[in-house]
């Protein structure tokens, strides 16, 4: 396994960090704990979660993947070797807090007590907002539109109660997920005003399908030390070739769930189509070859993998240690050159 510093906090995390968005919709506890314990295994120290998952989210299942990683840190006396990351929902779900997430000083409490016990752990080491409580383009929006009613938590607010948690050794640092530039500079500039604490980490969407985050945020994650941690590295699958020529296995995810249609459009399965052609060419596994593109990313701290099957599981992590030639890399780009982000 490699490593590489999250943030300013003086901590190495493993490139390989463990997505577990699945667990307790497609996978089951006890397949959850295998995955942790072969992931552990291999050097990954990095695990992500969140207080709505698993997806897709409902009432009935919110917290599931909270309460799994929760029983598997339990039994082992290993929790200060382990980096472990999660998310207050944002605004817009009904079955959190009502559906106005709002990242308020006392609904960021109730959720991480809440994450807390479900956790079974006195502390999250990385506590972040998982969508802006604000209207921003996130999620494949575009075309961004101001709202006359906008309703937005000030910053201040949410930082200064952040603030508190840390001191009181409930959250040891804090990131962002799919935020915009504006959002990212905002938070740190707060931050250094005020002496709050800083955002060590930014989880948004990148992969070969989308590389959005090169325009504003790549540039204030290297200038700012706080680094991507990128989350679907292969498109929701679709970089895999698993579902070329309207191919739809049985059990996956876009078979599945009709919602995901974000890396379906006739663009992206075509520029999909030509990227795995070139791992074929070459002679490697299109999702270890779309998953090793991301880790030469210099502005990566940690690329999010998610696994239903432990051999899924195995590929993903295996893909650290695939190096990618000059020419797959020419040939990447030239792809994206022709069809750049094709699923934003």
């Amino acid at each position: 396994m490699q490593y590489r510093p999250l943030g300013t906090t003086g901590v190495d995390v493993s490139t390989i960090c463990l997505g577990t968005m699945t667990w307790g919709e497609q996978n089951t506890e006890a397949e959850a704990h295998e995955q942790l314990s072969y992931a552990v295994d291999q050097g990954v120290n990095f695990i992500d979660t969140a207080e709505m998952y698993p997806v897709p989210p409902k009432a009935d299942t919110a917290g599931l993947t909270e309460q799994y990683i929760g029983t598997w840190l339990k039994a082992r006396q290993d929790r200060d070797k382990l980096i472990l990351a999660s998310k207050i929902a944002g605004p817009g779900l009904d079955h959190c807090r009502g559906g106005a997430s709002r990242h308020a000083p006392e609904q960021l409490r109730e959720a991480v007590d809440g994450s807390l016990k479900r956790l079974q752990t006195d502390y999250i080491d990385l506590y972040q907002l998982h969508w802006p409580a604000r209207s921003a383009n996130y999620f494949g929006k575009l075309d961004y539109r101001p709202k006359d009613n906008d309703i937005m938590t000030p910053i201040e607010d949410t930082l200064e109660a952040l603030d508190g948690l840390v001191r009181e050794g409930k959250i040891r640092w804090i990131g962002l997920s799919n935020e915009t530039p504006w959002g990212v500079m905002k938070f740190l500039q707060l931050a250094e005003a005020r002496g709050w604490p800083r955002v060590q980490s930014v989880q948004n969407p990148y992969s070969l399908l989308n590389r959005s985050y090169e325009v504003g945020l790549a540039e204030v994650s290297h200038r700012e030390q706080c680094g991507l941690l990128a989350y679907s590295p292969l498109g929701f699958g679709m970089l895999s070739g698993k579902y070329l020529n309207d191919q739809w296995p049985e059990g996956a995810r876009l078979t599945l769930y009709e919602r995901f249609q974000r890396y379906l459009n006739d663009a992206g399965k075509a520029a999909t189509a030509e990227y795995v052609a070139i791992a074929r060419d070459h002679g490697l596994d299109p999702a270890q070859m779309a998953l090793a593109w991301v880790n030469t990313r210099p502005f990566l701290t940690s690329n999010i993998i998610g696994a239903t099957s432990m051999e899924q599981l195995r590929s993903n992590i295996d893909s650290i240690n695939v190096t990618l030639g000059d020419a797959v890399i020419d040939a990447l780009e030239a792809v994206h050159a022709r069809m750049p982000n094709p699923c934003p």
